[in-house]
């Protein structure tokens, strides 16, 4: 299985960044899919998740209102729109088949992708 991020890089207050996660290895319709992220010095911190049929989407109250998750399963991808973006949602973001809804954040549980940096900074 592999899961890989793109589309991280350096965005301005009030800006806007797309995150994909291209996945490999996994019959990728029957997973449900977050998208989780930590900043320097924290824990991980659950972000967003997406149900297999993109029937159920499901957000952080940090992100709420902000970011849209999505996915395109012909693709084997899926998505972060994040808008309005703010100096707190600097972190490194991961694509994950674990930690959906928050549940048993943490790296050995589930694929994780390597992460894709984002830096909100002027």
């Amino acid at each position: 299985v592999q899961l890989v991020e793109s589309g991280g890089g350096l965005v301005q207050p009030g800006g806007s960044l797309r995150l994909s996660c291209a996945a490999s290895g996994l019959m990728f319709s029957r997973n449900h899919m977050t998208w989780a992220r930590q900043a320097p010095g924290e824990g991980l911190e659950w972000v967003s998740s997406i149900d297999n049929d993109a029937t159920q989407t499901y957000y952080s109250d940090s992100v709420k209102g902000r970011f849209t998750i999505s996915r395109d399963n012909a693709k084997d991808t899926f998505y972060l729109q994040m808008n309005s973006v703010k100096s707190e949602d600097t972190a490194l973001y991961y694509c994950t088949t674990g930690c959906y809804l928050g549940s048993w954040c943490q790296l050995h549980n589930g694929f994780w992708g390597q992460g894709t940096q984002v830096t909100v900074s002027s």
